[in-house]
This record gives structure tokens, sequence and C-alpha cells, in this order.
């Protein structure tokens, strides 16, 4: 659920995919605040955006859908933080963007079997890096002081109303992206009250001391430890995994869970999940067209692996810790489309 910063750097780096064969549209805008509720709204390609008190409305050519602010923003600030990423994010069962590293298709009802039947789906390709700039603009404008659509509910402020402020120093927060490992020299610092991550409320009984580590001579800066527990017991964001330690194309992405995961993720590749604390459900649902498939209640030291062709959403009474394990290989994808990988990691 979290991709190494170095991960698909551009279309130099790897061919881009382009399943549906679509051309790059642009005509991208940002039109004045409304006069009465003073947000202002968005245009890439034939999407438009706008929101008032209570929803947001995403227009296209085929249809006008509607979403609760709330759960838009939370939505908006994953596809933002994460750099649209690994396969689709369904912002609901209607809207959503495909990731195609470097180019990224979005979308209304692609991934809806009763959309794409009526033939109201609709779908347009962008530049990446010019459709984030759109949605950073749009997550900036619409988040009202005091709002974090990072934040559990019971941490935040409201979504709603007229524009009031803004939050921005909550939705530019950069996400954990360690080259080798949390706490090595010169890499991503261990989380302290000193550098602004006290405990949250729900993991005070979680054991903050920190294993010693006694390097050989000449091995200090190479040699490493921390207590991994202590580190998630002082995330200030929910559902955000982190890139924690490197391994060539292994990564672990842990994380904090409360609430609502607030997309449904489908994979372009197996992902594992470790349940380190507390318990989490999942509904699982087919990728393409969100037919139901399975319900997973995952409780602490269950291990589970998601298929690359579905879509996930979690839920968390109590907040819980994830580890989540990517293999981040930029080819995966594409082996998979042409049958050259499994869509799942274990057959028996």
């Amino acid at each position: 659920m979290a991709m190494k910063e170095s991960a698909f750097a551009g279309s130099d780096a790897h061919e881009i995919a382009n399943p549906r064969g679509l051309p790059l549209s642009g005509n991208f805008a940002v039109n004045p605040a409304d006069n009465v509720t003073g947000y202002k709204s968005f245009q890439a390609g034939s999407f438009s955006f706008k929101r008032d008190e209570y929803f947001v409305y995403v227009t296209t050519p085929t249809v006008t859908h509607t979403m609760p602010a709330d759960s838009f923003l939370r939505a908006l600030m994953r596809d933002v933080a994460w750099g649209f990423f690994y396969g689709t994010v369904n912002f609901d069962q209607v809207f959503g963007t495909t990731n195609y590293y470097g180019e990224v298709d979005m979308f209304t009802g692609a991934m809806n079997e009763a959309y794409v039947d009526a033939g109201r789906a609709f779908v347009e390709r962008f530049k990446a890096d010019q459709l984030m700039d759109i949605f950073k603009q749009m997550i900036s404008d619409w988040t009202n002081e005091g709002y974090d659509p990072f934040a559990a509910p019971m941490e935040t402020g409201t979504p709603w109303g007229i524009k009031n402020g803004d939050n921005d120093e909550a939705v530019k927060r950069e996400r954990v992206t360690a080259r080798r490992m949390v706490g090595l020299p010169g890499d991503t610092p261990v989380r302290t009250d000193e550098n602004g991550y006290p405990i949250n409320r729900m993991f005070d009984d979680v054991v903050q001391d920190q294993p010693e580590v006694h390097a050989a001579p000449g091995f200090e800066h190479e040699v490493s430890a921390y207590n991994l527990f202590a580190y998630l017991s002082r995330s200030d964001v929910t559902w955000n995994p982190s890139v924690c330690s490197v391994v060539k194309d292994s990564l672990f992405c842990p994380t904090s869970e409360e609430y609502i995961l607030p997309v449904e993720h489908g994979n372009d590749r197996c992902e594992w999940f470790i349940q380190l604390s507390d318990e989490i459900t999942w509904n699982v649902k087919d990728g393409l067209t969100g037919r139901p498939k399975a319900v997973i209640h995952a409780k602490a030291g269950d291990c589970c692996c998601m298929p690359s062709d579905i879509r996930h959403q979690g839920f968390s009474a109590k907040r819980s810790m994830l580890l989540v394990w990517e293999n981040g290989s930029p080819k995966i994808p594409q082996m998979i489309r042409d049958g050259q990988a499994p869509t799942v990691a274990v057959a028996f």
C-alpha cells in the first residue's frame, strides 16, 4: 500500500501501459471561488469538480456523481499522498483513478458493472503530474481549518460548511519513505515526543523501550534496530502505509488503522497483510465489477494475501496496527496483464 520514492520515476524508466488505448487529455482549469460557498471549482479534461457545504459533485459527459464531502476528501487525500498508488483507487463505487505510473486513467463507472452495462461509464487519461497538480490544489482549497482528512474522525474537526480557512499543514504532510530502514543514520528518524509524534490515545499501553544494538567496529552505520510497535503507536495519521524498510523491491509498509479505509483499493499486484494488533474486517470485491467476493476478519497474528484482481476496503473499530508487505517491482502489472504472472501469491 505504499511505494518507494524512486519507483516508477517517469516514462524514461519504463514503458507506460495503456490497456484502453486512450489519448492524453489536457484542458486543466482552476475556477474562481463561488460567491456563496467560497470554494473553487476545478476542471480536468471532461471532468469537472465542485463542492458545497455538504457534497462534492463530479460531472462527466455521461453522469453527475455526488459524494459526501468528508468521504471525498479522505479518499482524495490518500490518492494525493500515495501518488495515485498501486493500481486503482476507487473513491466509492463510481469514481476513481487507475495508476499506470506516469499516466493515470480517471473514470466514472468504469469499475462498476451496472454503469458499464448501461453504457454510462466514462474514462479519460492524463499525465500523472498534471492531474496531481489539480488534485493537490483541490485538497488544499476544499479542506477547512481544523479538519484533517488524514486523521481518524474523533481526532479531527468538521469538513462541513462554507469555506473557512485551510489546513495545509495537514494535507501537505510528507509520507514516510525510508531508503533502507527507519532509524538508520541519515534515513527517516524514529518517532519521539521531541520530533512531534506523541503516543496516540489508543496506544498508551504500548511499551516504548528501544532495542540495544552493539555493532562491531566499522559496522555502526550498517546494523540497526527499532521498536516497530512504539513507532506505530506514535502515528498521527490513519490508513497511510509508509515505507519503513527496503530490500530491493521488497517493501515493509506498516500503518495504524482506525474507522474505515477511505477507498476501495483495486490491486495491480498481490499484497500481504499481517495483522499486528487488534482486528480489521476486510470487504473484498471483484476488481472490475465490484461484485462481493469475501469478508475477512483479521485478528492479531493473522496473515492474508490480497490477489491482484480484487478491490478491498478495511474497517477497524479500535485503532490497530497492520503490516503491509509489497513487491514494488514496476514489471509486475504488465506481467499479470500478459499472463506471465499469477493473480494469486499461493496456489493450494
